[in-house]
């Protein structure tokens, strides 16, 4: 099981039509078999700055997702909405480890 963590710093002004792609992003990826969770938090504090916190099965879960179109319209559509380049954190999951957890 993976974690991805990404973190996102918004440009003002686009905040809501990144929040809207996003979510369509989200809707998309919680029906693919191979994810767990996808959650879309913004900062309390910076309205700016959001995390997306995604957990997959496998790295083939994670290289499906990636050639979805609801992921590729996502990368398309927000790009020019980013303030900076977006980062993202590979982790391991150490528990819990059954999917029913989750």
């Amino acid at each position: 099981m993976l974690v991805y963590v990404v973190k996102v710093k918004v440009k003002e002004g686009k905040i809501e039509e990144f929040k809207d792609a996003t979510v369509r992003n989200h809707s998309g990826t919680i029906q693919e078999p191979g994810n767990y969770r996808f959650d879309v938090l913004q900062s309390k504090e910076d309205p700016t700055s959001f995390t997306l916190y995604e957990v997959y099965e496998s790295d083939d879960a994670v290289q499906a997702h990636k050639k979805t179109e609801h992921y590729q319209n996502w990368r398309e559509t927000v790009a020019d909405m980013m303030a900076q380049p977006r980062e993202g954190i590979k982790h391991e999951v150490i528990a819990p480890q059954e999917k029913a957890q989750w």
